[in-house]
């Protein structure tokens, strides 16, 4: 049987499959535990070093996550995302409308 090299490319991509069965680690530094979640570096980085997380970066730009880190992550993002909500909108603007009348 003819055996195949596979390009670079496809190589890399058997690391891309699922997190918990590949017994893939966490990227953070200092911490051995197993990854549950595998995240974008584009949209996770700022989260978690604005958590005090330290992490390894890699070649995908992928951060893999594991419980623990993933809930403090998580905590800071759901924390900045409701900083920038816009709760009770309608009941400010109700306000402002009953002390300027635009007739």
């Amino acid at each position: 049987m003819l055996k195949l090299k596979l390009p670079k490319e496809l190589r890399e991509k058997g690391d891309l499959s699922a997190t918990a069965s590949k017994g893939k680690s966490c990227s953070v530094k200092g911490c051995g535990e197993l990854a549950i979640r595998s995240l974008s570096e584009n949209k996770w980085k700022t989260y978690i070093e604005k958590a005090n997380l330290k992490i390894i970066e890699n070649r995908q730009h992928k951060i893999y996550l594991c419980k623990k880190h993933y809930k403090d992550a998580n905590k800071y993002r759901k924390s900045q995302e409701k900083v920038y909500q816009k709760k009770g909108f309608l009941e400010n603007s109700a306000a402002l409308g009953k002390e300027k009348r635009w007739d």
